[in-house]
C-alpha cells in the first residue's frame, strides 16, 4: 500500500501551515475552524478561560489579563484566533463557530459555559503587534498601537492619531457623511481611500472642514499645522474606551487580542512597563468589559524572572495564564496530518508486530552513555506505529527543539511565526515526499531540513547548496553526503541527542528493512567526505555542522602546528593526573613508589625502583616491536595503549586552544568571536572525549611486565554518578585502573623477591619496643623474620670485613629496595631482633645505645635520625673480663644479683653509677652557702664515677674502665663513710649552732660577764669551723647541743633583767603624763590615750626582742616620747592669749635663733665604766663631740 492512500485526509490537500491572526480569508477561516484539533490541553485552557470570563458577567472585576504561551509551533496563535471566533460567534460557512465548537467537545455540560459566556455582543480586536506595531520602539510604542487598532475598530484611521482624532471629533458632531461627501466633491477621490494621505490635501481639507463644521480658515490651518493631538496617554485612551463601552449594553465586551507580544517586547523594560501599565488601567476602569489577551513564547512568569524584581506586579495584571505544551502540538499533527483510515490501522499494527525486534533495533539509542535523553525514543508498540507512521515518535520531540534553537541561533532576521512554515507543514511536507513508498517505509530526519531552509541565514543555505552543487556535478560529494550535512544542521543545537555515528544512523534510517550494518558504513564514508571537505568538524566523536566562517576558521586549526612532545607531556598529565593517580602501588601492606612516564617523557620525581611506563601512538614503531618490549620491560611495566582517537582528539583541542592564544579575539568581528568562543567550548568537549578514549586505551591496551606479555581483563567497575556522561567515563577509568593495578601486582610479586621474608609485619613503635624490652617471649629459632634477621646480620659482617662504617640509613635504603622492597618499620623491627639477639651494637653520636632506651625506634626508622644512627657487628666482651666486672660489682655494691648477659650488665653499670654520679651532685649541692666539711672528698668521688661513665659509649671500653679504676672506686668509697653520716644525722645539729653563734654575736660584750658561757660559745665557734687544712673532727659535732644550752640559759638571764628594768621605765613614764593631765582638757585626754597605745606597743616589743644590745636604745625614745607628751598637754591647759591690736609702726622682730637639735642617746654610747680614770675619759670624749656640734649654729639642743 502507498503511503499517500493510507491518510483519512489528503495529505496533498493545502493545509496553513503557519496560523496568521490577520489571515481572514473565507476558505482560510473555514480549514481553520473545521480542522481545529480540541486536544486535552486545548480543553483544559479553553475551560480556565471561559471560568474566568464568565464571572466578569456576574460581578466587575479587574483581572482582565491573560497569557498564553507555548513554543513556536505549539499553537498559540491558532488558539488566541479560534478563541476570537468562538467569542464574536461569527458565521463560517454558513454555520456558527459555536457549532462547530459544539462538535469538538465530547461533553456538552462542559460546553454549556463556554456557550452562555458567548451570549452576549461581543467584539474582537485581533492583531498581530509585530506587524502592527511601530518599527520605532520607544517607551510608548505598546500604548500607541493600542491606540492605533482600537482607533481603527471605530472606523477611524488609526495610523494617524492626528487623522484619527479629527474623525472622531467630526463623528461626534454627527457630521462624518457630510465631511466625506463635501471632501470627495473638493478632492474628487473619496475620503477613505485618501486619508492615508491627508498630508497632501491640506486645502481640501482646511475647506472642507470650514464648510463641514463652520471653523474659520485660520483656526482650520492652525490645527492642520499644530502637534497637540498627535500624542496620546494611557488615561486619555483608557478614558475613550470606557466612555465606548459604556454606551453599549450590558454584557457587551470588547477583548484587545494581540499575538506575539512576548516577542514584541523582548528584553525591553520599558514596554514591558508600558504594557503592565495599560492593562492595569483597562482593568481599574472598565470593570471587566475590556479584556486582554496575549501570547508569547515565554510564559509570564519567565519574562518577569528576567527582568527586575520591581516588575513582579505584572503578574497581577495577567491572572489568568495558559500554557500550551509539546503534547498539543503532537495531538495536533497526529490528528489533522496523520490519521490513518480505519482499514489502515490493522494492517500497520500487523506490520509492527511481524518487524517488532527490527524496530526495537533500528531505534536503539544508548542511554546510558549519555547519546540520547530517555524521551528521545522509538515505537513503545503497534498502536503508536500505527498512529505516528512513517514517521518516529522521536521525530515529534527533536522538531520542537529544532524550531526553538533556529529561532535563537539560524534565522535569517525575520520572526518564524511570521513565515510560512510550522511543524505541521514540516510533518506534511515530509510525509509528502515519501507519500510513493509502501508501508515499510520510514521518514528520515533529514526530510524537515526543507522545512525550515526559508528562513535560515543565508551562510546555513549557502554551505547546504554549495554541498548539493558539489554532489550533483560528482566533485567529491555523494547525494547522500549532502542528507547527512542536512541532518547535522537539524541537531547541531539540540543537547538532547549526540551527533554521533551510531546516532546518525538511527536518524538517517528510511526503511524498516534497512541493514543498519550497510547503512553505518555508507553514514561513515558520508562523514569522512564531509570532514575532508571541511563541511563538518568532529569533537571526540560527535560530529557538527560548519558555517562558511567556521570552515575558514577550521581550515587555521587544522593547519595550526602542535609539537608531539606537548601532546605526550598532556596525556601524560591526563593518565596520572586523572586516571590513575597513585603515586605509590599498595600490595598488601606495602606501598611500592614506582616511576611514571609516557613514552620518553618522565613525570615526577625519579625514585629509580619499578616503573610504569605508557607507551602512545605517537611512539616509533619500532620500539612497540614485541620482542623488543618483553626485553625491555624488565622491572617495569610497559602499557601499549589500544587504537582509540585520544590522540587525535587531545591534539585538536590543543590546535584549538593555540589558535585562539595567537589571534587577537577582542578586535575581531562579533560573529567571527562567537565561533571561536564556540570552538572552545568544543575544545573541551575534545579533552573530555580524550580522557574518555585514553581509559579505553588503557583498558584494552597491550602490558608487558619483567620481561612477559600478560593477558589482562579489566575488573566490574560501577557508578553512582547520576549524570550518563560522568558514570560512563567513571566506569572506563575504573576499569583503567583496574588494569593498571593488575600490571602493577604482577610486578611486584616479581621484582621484590625477598618481599616473603617477612612473615609478621609491625604494625607501631609499640611493636619495636616490645621486641626491645622483651615483652614478647620467643623461644631461640623461632622469632618471626629470622629469615629476614639473617640476611641482615650477614650484610653487616661483610661491611665488617671490609671495615665500611654503616648507618642505619644505609640499611633502610638497601632493604626497602629491590629485591626486598622492606617497609621501613619491618627493616626496624628485623634490626630489633639483631638487637636483642646482642648480635649488633647501636650507636648513636657516638654513644652505644642501650636495648631499653625509648628513642631506639627514632633512631631504627625516622628520617631525621637514621643518618646519626651507626650499627655493626658486635665486638663480644670476654668471659674473665665478664666475670672480673660482675665480681666487682657485687662487692662495691653489696648486691648478689648482677645481670649475666653483655647488654644487661652494661645497663646496670650505667644505671648504678648514673644513680651513685646522681647522689653525689646532690651532696655537692648542699654545700653551696654552706661550709659543711670535706667538700673536697665528694668532688673526688664524683670525679671518678664521671670517668667511669665516660666509657658508656662503648661496652667494652666501659666494663674495661670500671676494672681500671677498681682500687679508686673503693678508696672513694671509704673516704664517703664520714660524709654520708654527717648528711644523714649530724646536719640538722651542725646547722643549728652555726645559726645560734651567729644570732649572739651582737650580745658577746655581755655574755664576757658569764666566763662559763663564754667559754661554752667559744667552744662552739671551733666546732663549726672547718679546717682550711686537715682533717675535720665529726666525732665533737654531738657536744654541740649541751654548749648551746649552757649559753642559752645565761642570756636568757640577762634578758630578763633588762627586761624588768624597761618595764620600770615605761611605767614611769607613763605615771608623769598621767600626772599632767590632772584637770586637762579633751585634747589632753587624746594626748594621754595615744600615749598609752604607744607605750602598750614598746612593751610588747620589749617581750619579743632577744638582743641585749638592742634593748640598750630602747630607753631614750620612750623618755623623747614623754616629755613631748607632757609639753603638749601643759600647753593646751593655758588660757588663750588676747590678740593684741595692731601697732602703726610695728617693731621688726629680732632675727630667730637656730639650735641644732641632738638626740642624747647618739652621744651617750653604751659603756662599762670602772675607774676614774675611765669616767674621765668617757666625759672628754663627750666634751669633744658637743663642741664640735656647736659650730656654724647658735646653741644646741639635746633631745
Amino acid at each position: 500500500m502507498r503511503i499517500q492512500e493510507m491518510f483519512y485526509d489528503d495529505i496533498d490537500r493545502k493545509i496553513n501551515g503557519v496560523v496568521k491572526v490577520d489571515q481572514n480569508a473565507a476558505d482560510v477561516l473555514k480549514q481553520e475552524v473545521k480542522e481545529y484539533v480540541i486536544t486535552r490541553d486545548i480543553r483544559k485552557h479553553m475551560i480556565t478561560f471561559f471560568n474566568n470570563y464568565a464571572e466578569s458577567f456576574r460581578e466587575p472585576t479587574a483581572d482582565v489579563g491573560v497569557w498564553i504561551s507555548g513554543f513556536f509551533g505549539s499553537g498559540k496563535s491558532h488558539f488566541l484566533k479560534m478563541l476570537s471566533y468562538l467569542l464574536e460567534n461569527k458565521e463560517v460557512d454558513g454555520k456558527k463557530v459555536e457549532d462547530y465548537f459544539r462538535e469538538k467537545f465530547d461533553d456538552e455540560a462542559t460546553f454549556m459555559q463556554i456557550a452562555s459566556a458567548i451570549r452576549g455582543e461581543t467584539d474582537t480586536i485581533l492583531f498581530n503587534i509585530d506587524i502592527e506595531g511601530s518599527i520605532n520602539k520607544d517607551k510608548t510604542a505598546v500604548l500607541r498601537v493600542f491606540a492605533k487598532m482600537f482607533y481603527n475598530y471605530l472606523g477611524f484611521y488609526g495610523e494617524n492619531l492626528k487623522c484619527a482624532k479629527m474623525e472622531q471629533f467630526i463623528d461626534k458632531k454627527g457630521k462624518t457623511e457630510e465631511f466625506r461627501r463635501v471632501f470627495e466633491e473638493k478632492n474628487g477621490s473619496p475620503w477613505v481611500e485618501s486619508r492615508d494621505a491627508f498630508a497632501f490635501f491640506e486645502d481640501d481639507v482646511v475647506d472642507t472642514l470650514v464648510e463641514v463644521l463652520g471653523m474659520s480658515e485660520t483656526a482650520a490651518h492652525n490645527w492642520f499645522d499644530g502637534t497637540e493631538t498627535i500624542e496620546t496617554s494611557i488615561a486619555q485612551l483608557v478614558s475613550e474606551m470606557k466612555e465606548y463601552v459604556d454606551a453599549k449594553p450590558k454584557n457587551f465586551r470588547l477583548l484587545f487580542m494581540i499575538d506575539e507580544v512576548g516577542q514584541y517586547v523582548g528584553d525591553s523594560i520599558d514596554l514591558l512597563m508600558n504594557l503592565q501599565s495599560l492593562v492595569e488601567k483597562i482593568g481599574s476602569e472598565c470593570n471587566g468589559k475590556i479584556w486582554v489577551v496575549c501570547t508569547g513564547q515565554e510564559a509570564i512568569d519567565e519574562i518577569i524572572k528576567t527582568r527586575q524584581d520591581q516588575f513582579s506586579r505584572i503578574q497581577a495584571r495577567f491572572k489568568t495564564r495558559l500554557s500550551l505544551t509539546s503534547s498539543s502540538a503532537d495531538e495536533v499533527i497526529q490528528k489533522r496530518i496523520l490519521r490513518k483510515k480505519d482499514e489502515v490501522t490493522p494492517q500497520l499494527e500487523q506490520v509492527y508486530n511481524e518487524n517488532d525486534s527490527v524496530l526495537r533495533n533500528l531505534f536503539s539509542f544508548n542511554y546510558s552513555a549519555g547519546d540520547a535523553v530517555l524521551d528521545i525514543k522509538g515505537f513503545n508498540g503497534p498502536g503508536e506505529f500505527a498512529r505516528d507512521f512513517p514517521f518516529v515518535p522521536y521525530q515529534f520531540i527533536i522538531m520542537q527543539k529544532v524550531f526553538a534553537e533556529i529561532r535563537k541561533h539560524g534565522n535569517s532576521g525575520k520572526h518564524l511565526s511570521g513565515g510560512e512554515r510550522s511543524m505541521l507543514s514540516g510533518f506534511q511536507e515530509a510525509a509528502q515526499k515519501i507519500e510513493d513508498k509502501d508501508e515499510f517505509a520510514l521518514a528520515p530526519f533529514y526530510l524537515f531540513y526543507d522545512t525550515v531552509h526559508t528562513f535560515l541565514d543565508s551562510s546555513i543555505r549557502r554551505v547546504i547548496e554549495r554541498c548539493q552543487k558539489a554532489a550533483d556535478t560528482n566533485a567529491g560529494i555523494e547525494q547522500q553526503d549532502v542528507a547527512v550535512l542536512k541532518l547535522l544542521y537539524l541537531v547541531r543545537y539540540i543537547d538532547d541527542i549526540k551527533a554521533n555515528l551510531d546516532n546518525i544512523v538511527i536518524l538517517m534510517a528510511d526503511d524498516i528493512r534497512m541493514d543498519k550494518i550497510i547503512m553505518r558504513e555508507q553514514v561513515r564514508g558520508s562523514l569522512d567526505r564531509l570532514m575532508s571537505q571541511n563541511y563538518i568538524g568532529r569533537t571526540g566523536d560527535t560530529y557538527n555542522f560548519l558555517t562558511d566562517e567556521e570552515q575558514d576558521i577550521q581550515r587555521e586549526i587544522k593547519n595550526t602546528p602542535v609539537d608531539t612532545a606537548a601532546i605526550v607531556e598532556r596525556i601524560a598529565h591526563m593518565v596520572f593526573g586523572d586516571i590513575y593517580t597513585a603515586k605509590k602501588f599498595r600490595y598488601g601492606k606495602y606501598d611500592f613508589a614506582f616511576d611514571q612516564m609516557v613514552d620518553h617523557t618522565t613525570v615526577g620525581a625519579v625514585t629509580g625502583g619499578m616503573r610504569l611506563k605508557i607507551m602512545t601512538v605517537a611512539a616509533d614503531p619500532e620500539e612497540k616491536a614485541e620482542l623488543r618490549l618483553m626485553t625491555e620491560s624488565s622491572g617495569q611495566s610497559i602499557v601499549v595503549l589500544a587504537d582509540t582517537p585520544y590522540y587525535e582528539s587531545l591534539e585538536n583541542a590543543m590546535k584549538i586552544r593555540k589558535y585562539v592564544k595567537q589571534r587577537n579575539v577582542a578586535q575581531l568581528p562579533k560573529a567571527v568571536r562567537d565561533i571561536i568562543a564556540n570552538y572552545q567550548s568544543e575544545a573541551d568537549k575534545y579533552e573530555q572525549s580524550a580522557q574518555t578514549d585514553l581509559a579505553d586505551a588503557i583498558t584494552n591496551a597491550q602490558f608487558y611486565v619483567d620481561g612477559e606479555k600478560i593477558e589482562i581483563k579489566a575488573a566490574a567497575v560501577s557508578s553512582k554518578e547520576e549524570d550518563p556522561v560522568k558514570r560512563d567515563y567513571e566506569i572506563k577509568k575504573g576499569k583503567a585502573k583496574s588494569v593498571i593495578d593488575q600490571s602493577l601486582d604482577y610486578l611486584v610479586s616479581h621484582v621484590y623477591s625477598d618481599l616473603d621474608l617477612i612473615v609478621e609485619n609491625a604494625e607501631s613503635d609499640a611493636d619495636i619496643l616490645a621486641l626491645l624490652t622483651g615483652a614478647v617471649t620467643m623461644l631461640p629459632g623461632t622469632e618471626p623474620n629470622r629469615d629476614a634477621a639473617a640476611k641482615v646480620e650477614e650484610y653487616l659482617e661483610m661491611q665488617d670485613r671490609k671495615h665500611l662504617p654503616t648507618s642505619m640509613a644505609d640499611v633502610q635504603k638497601r632493604y626497602q629496595a629491590i629485591p626486598y622492597g622492606w617497609r621501613e618499620i619491618d627493616i626496624a623491627a628485623v634490626v630489633a631482633l639483631l638487637i636483642v639477639g646482642q648480635k649488633v651494637t647501636i650507636k648513636y653520636a657516638g654513644s652505644t645505645v642501650q636495648p631499653n632506651n625509648p628513642k631506639l625506634p627514632d633512631m631504627l626508622r625516622k628520617k631525621s635520625e637514621i643518618g646519626k644512627t651507626q650499627i655493626s657487628k658486635r665486638q663480644v666482651v670476654s668471659a674473665t673480663r665478664m666475670k672480673a666486672v660482675k665480681d666487682f660489682l657485687r662487692d662495691y655494691f653489696n648486691l648478689m644479683d648482677v645481670p649475666a648477659d653483655e647488654d644487661g650488665l652494661i645497663q646496670f653499670i650505667i644505671d648504678k653509677f648514673e644513680g651513685l654520679q646522681k647522689h653525689y651532685e646532690d651532696l655537692l649541692a648542699k654545700y653551696e652557702d654552706h661550709k659543711y666539711p670535706d667538700r673536697n672528698v665528694v668532688s673526688n668521688a664524683l670525679q671518678i664515677i664521671k670517668d667511669v661513665l665516660s666509657q658508656q659509649k662503648d661496652n667494652v671500653a666501659l666494663i674495661e674502665r670500671v676494672l681500671q679504676r677498681e682500687d679508686n672506686l673503693y678508696d672513694a668509697q671509704d673516704a664517703m663513710q664520714n660524709v654520708e653520716a654527717f648528711f644523714k644525722t649530724q646536719i640538722s645539729v651542725f646547722d643549728t649552732a652555726v645559726k645560734f653563734e651567729q644570732d649572739l654575736r651582737n650580745d658577746l660584750d655581755y655574755l664576757k660577764k658569764d666566763e662559763e658561757a663564754n667559754q661554752a660559745l667559744n667552744t662552739i665557734r671551733l666546732i663549726t669551723m672547718i679546717p682550711s687544712n686537715g682533717k675535720y673532727d665529726y666525732r665533737r659535732i654531738p657536744e654541740l647541743n649541751a654548749l648551746m644550752a649552757k649559753v642559752k640559759a645565761s642570756h636568757d638571764a640577762m634578758l630578763k633583767e633588762k627586761r624588768t628594768e624597761l618595764l620600770e621605765v615605761v611605767r614611769q613614764c607613763m605615771a608623769e603624763i598621767h600626772q599632767a593631765l590632772d584637770n586637762g582638757n579633751a585634747t589632753a585626754k587624746a594626748i594621754s590615750d595615744k600615749a598609752d597605745v604607744y607605750y602598750g606597743q614598746q612593751k610588747e616589743k620589749i617581750a619579743e626582742t632577744t638582743s641585749l644590745a638592742l634593748m640598750e636604745g630602747f630607753p631614750i625614745p620612750m623618755w623623747n616620747y614623754r616629755d613631748d607628751a607632757v609639753s603638749k598637754i601643759e600647753f593646751s591647759k593655758q588660757p588663750p592669749k588676747p590678740v593684741a591690736p595692731k601697732p602703726v609702726n610695728p617693731v621688726k622682730p629680732a632675727a630667730k635663733k637656730t639650735y641644732k637639735p641632738i638626740f642624747r642617746q647618739s652621744l651617750l654610747k653604751a659603756a662599762r665604766l670602772e675607774s676614774d680614770a675611765e669616767i674621765d675619759a668617757y666625759v672628754d670624749k663627750l666634751r669633744d663631740q658637743l663642741k664640735t656640734l656647736l659650730k656654724g649654729s647658735d646653741g644646741i639642743e639635746l633631745k
